[in-house]
């Protein structure tokens, strides 16, 4: 049970099924989306927002080198980072 909310919480193997059944590619099991590709989507969006290596460690992984494995920006903001070292070019 959540306490902010009062609403029960749904397990970690009951939401991957439901988010499974529900994205799955013409409805067969295994198909659909993975409750663990969004862990790779946070830490890049929070990433690329500005946020740290040790504030990424914080909020998801203890060890900074496990934040890498899941870390993984696009080409634009590798692009944006880059410009700082030679604004112009």
């Amino acid at each position: 049970m959540c306490p902010d909310t009062g609403l029960v919480r749904l397990s970690y193997g009951r939401t991957r099924a439901l988010l499974d059944a529900h994205t799955a590619v013409g409805g067969a099991p295994g198909t659909g989306w993975d409750l663990h590709e969004y862990r790779h989507s946070a830490l890049t969006h929070l990433g690329e927002a500005g946020a740290g290596l040790p504030m990424l460690a914080k909020s998801r992984h203890k060890q900074p080198e496990n934040v890498r494995r899941y870390f993984h920006p696009s080409t634009e903001a590798i692009a944006q980072v880059t410009s700082l070292l030679a604004p112009g070019d």
